[in-house]
Order: C-alpha cells, then sequence, then structure tokens
C-alpha cells in the first residue's frame, strides 16, 4: 500500500509516519508533503497513491486547496484538531478522519476502513466545498483547538481556554486561562488565520482572547493596555492606530 503524508509540523508527520507503519509494516510511505504549493507540484508529477493522510490546516492554506487545483483520485484521511461539528460533512462525502492526537487504534480503523471500501472509491470525484464551508463556518467554534508539543507528548489545547498567545525571545508561546504555558510551532500570522473571532491581533507580539480580557486602561499616546484576568507580567499595549478596532471588537 502506498501512502501520502501531507502535514506542515515536522514532529507530527514523522510520528504519524511511525504510527501508519506499526499498525501497517509492509505499507510504503512515498511521501511527506509540508505545504500546498508541494504537495501540487509532487502530484503534478507523481502517481497518485493507495490512500492519503492530510492535516487540514497547512501554513500556506487549507489542504483542499490542492484537490481543487489537482484531481486528486485517490481517498483522503484526514488528521484535524477540529472537534465533531464538521463529522456531518465528512460522512456526505465518504470521506474518514482521525482527530489529533491520533494512536495506533485511530489510524488502523481508517486503514481498515479504506479497505472495506476500497471499490467504492474508484472513479468517485469528492465534493470538498462542503466540507470547506463547515470549516470555515466553525472556524472560531470554541471546539476547535491547536497541538502543542510537551516533552514527548503531543497535545490538544481548546483554543477557548487560551488567554492569549505572545512572542517572547522570539518564541512564539501560549498561556492558558488557567495558567498553563507552552511553546507553538505556529507564527502569529498563522495563528491569528486560525484562531478566529475571539482572538484580536494587539500588536506584534501578542493575540489576544477576548474572554481573557479583566479590563482595558488608558496609556499614553492614545494607546490601551489591556488587563488580563491571569498572571502575566508583561504590558500588552494596543496602538492608537489599532485602538478604535480593537474597542469596536471588544464591544461586539
Amino acid at each position: 500500500m502506498d501512502i501520502v503524508i501531507i502535514e506542515d509540523e515536522r514532529l507530527t508527520a514523522i510520528d504519524l509516519e511511525q504510527t501508519i507503519k506499526s499498525v501497517v509494516p509492509d505499507c510504503n510511505i512515498k511521501a511527506i508533503l509540508n505545504s500546498v504549493k508541494v504537495a501540487i507540484d509532487y502530484f503534478k508529477n507523481e502517481a497518485m497513491p493507495d490512500l492519503i493522510f492530510s492535516d487540514i490546516q497547512l501554513g500556506d492554506g487549507l489542504s483542499f486547496d490542492i484537490f481543487k487545483t489537482i484531481k486528486i483520485t485517490s481517498p483522503v484521511v484526514f488528521c484535524t484538531a477540529y472537534d465533531e461539528y464538521a463529522l456531518e460533512a465528512f460522512k456526505t462525502n465518504s470521506i474518514d478522519y482521525i482527530l489529533k492526537p491520533f494512536s495506533e487504534d485511530s489510524v488502523l480503523e481508517a486503514i481498515n476502513k479504506y479497505r472495506q471500501m476500497k471499490q467504492t472509491f474508484s472513479n468517485k470525484e469528492y465534493d470538498y466545498d462542503n466540507v470547506i464551508n463547515a470549516l470555515l463556518q466553525k472556524k472560531d467554534s470554541t471546539s476547535s483547538s491547536i497541538l502543542v508539543h510537551y516533552k514527548d507528548k503531543i497535545l490538544p489545547v481548546r483554543m477557548n481556554s487560551i488567554a492569549l498567545f505572545y512572542i517572547e525571545v522570539e518564541i512564539v508561546s501560549l498561556l492558558t486561562i488557567d495558567g498553563k504555558r507552552y511553546h507553538v510551532t505556529k507564527t502569529l500570522d498563522e495563528l491569528s488565520k486560525i484562531a478566529g473571532d475571539s482572538f484580536f491581533r494587539t500588536n506584534r507580539q501578542s493575540l489576544v482572547n477576548k474572554n481573557a480580557i479583566a479590563d482595558v486602561s488608558h496609556y499614553f499616546s492614545g494607546k490601551l493596555s489591556v488587563n488580563l484576568n491571569v498572571a502575566y507580567d508583561e504590558k500588552i499595549l494596543v496602538s492608537r492606530a489599532k485602538r478604535t478596532a480593537f474597542l469596536e471588537w471588544l464591544e461586539a
């Protein structure tokens, strides 16, 4: 069985590769593709694999952009940190999925489903628009999560449990409402796109959850100072240029 993995986080991709090989030792991982662009270039020149495991949110876009650009005839198992809100869309299009963090059991179950349904995948075309719409409509859902690496584990952290994302000594981290801190592999620009409307990019160093804001006070030169309801030592400032947009967002 030839398998292609589409995943932009290197450690997650390696973990998935090892998990797949542990449950299907005779499989062949043909490629690990880390972006929409790389995947499009790959599928333009290579034969389709038997099965694709693909993340949904990649650094340069949604993986669905690949399938809308290139005619993909292989069945796809989506590996996602999104929760069950997209379940019906996946079912409607006969697409399987596994929730991160995945396990040997969940990967094996997806592969077994592929084996059972193998004949029905022949010449099947998927309506990915339904899945895209389902995801975009719920992008800021409190059920969505982000993955963090902690020691030897990969942990999902709910977006609604995060007080803010911040940069400290060029490293992106998050602080949860209950005071836990984790490093994040994505940039603040990438996080701004997937965090949803509950978060506001107050400045270059921080992305704040509305639910974590205790109050806002005036600061020098027309700036605002944001005070959180969780312990955080650094001052969070909103520039004069962003002041109006921030207050409108806070009021909405």
